[in-house]
């Protein structure tokens, strides 16, 4: 049987050469899941046997890596908000700059916690998972669209204990609300690439996920487009919309919100790009 280190020495390079990025934590990523270890784990045995069994499921997905599925994909979860999801390819892989906006409005609205929160195109679950973990006294409502996003959404809240706390609805962002609901915080992680940004994606993306979870017209401002023209309706007194946008958007996010009495904030994300925005109706 061939030993952890004589893997990693065939399975790194192969990957490199065939354009994976992070190829050596990607490489360690495989071998820990087809072994049940955490990934640090590997290096206090690397000379550990790998079973046959074990190198017949690593070598599937290492090709299907190859090929440039998304590694996410491949090993079917991924950690956000300290929580456990299921992906594939029914929704978006969470982002982390979605996880940084989950972590900054749990802080921003930790002494004065929303009681009704909506999260708008859930997908995966993610926002309104994370934020109903932050904030156990709120309902929490998530729509979305795709019953097939639904369903796995449905999924990642049942996998966390979660689903006696979330109410799903299948709908096209405000289609699926019902009439008169207000809420504290409304969040949505829209598609809002361009057409030409779509184009030049990685393979990761442009092959393999959700094209309606990422793409949003010419402009890749179709969606938000809707949410901030609607979002008045919906939005409680003092209430706050949060939004995960294009880094290149603010300007015209900014008179979006004015042209329907919201007032906007752009927010950066950790690599200092304009990344989320603000907004709640104007006093």
């Amino acid at each position: 049987m061939r030993t952890l280190r004589e893997i990693k020495a065939r399975t790194e390079p192969f990957l490199a050469e065939r354009g994976i990025p992070n190829y050596v934590l990607e490489t360690d990523l495989m071998i820990a899941h087809a072994l049940g270890l955490k990934r640090l784990d590997l290096y206090l045995d690397l000379d550990r046997p790998i079973t046959e069994a074990q190198l017949d499921d690593l070598r599937a997905w290492v090709k299907r890596r190859a090929a440039r599925e998304p590694l996410q994909y491949i090993l079917g979860s991924v950690d956000f908000a300290g929580l456990k999801l299921a992906v594939d390819t029914r929704a978006l892989i969470p982002r982390p700059e979605t996880e940084e906006l989950a972590y900054y409005l749990g802080r921003r609205l930790e002494a004065t916690p929303p009681a009704r929160i909506l999260d708008l195109g859930t997908g995966s679950g993610a926002l309104a998972l994370a934020l109903a973990q932050d904030f156990p006294d709120a309902e929490v409502t998530a729509t979305d669209a795709s019953k097939k996003a639904l369903d796995l959404a449905r999924e990642n809240a049942k996998g966390n204990d979660l689903a006696e706390r979330i109410c799903f609805l299948e709908g096209s962002w405000w289609e699926a609300l019902p009439a008169e609901q207000s809420y504290d915080l409304i969040v949505s992680n829209p598609p809002y690439l361009t057409e030409a940004e779509m184009e030049s994606a990685a393979p990761e993306v442009a092959a393999h996920e959700p094209r309606s979870a990422l793409v949003a017209g010419a402009d890749g401002l179709q969606d938000l487009r809707i949410l901030l023209v609607g979002a008045a309706s919906y939005l409680a007194r003092g209430g706050l919309l949060a939004l995960e946008t294009g880094i290149a958007q603010e300007a015209a996010l900014h008179n979006l919100a004015e042209e329907n009495g919201l007032q906007g904030e752009a927010l950066e994300d950790l690599n200092q790009r304009p990344r989320f925005f603000l907004a709640q109706v104007q006093a």
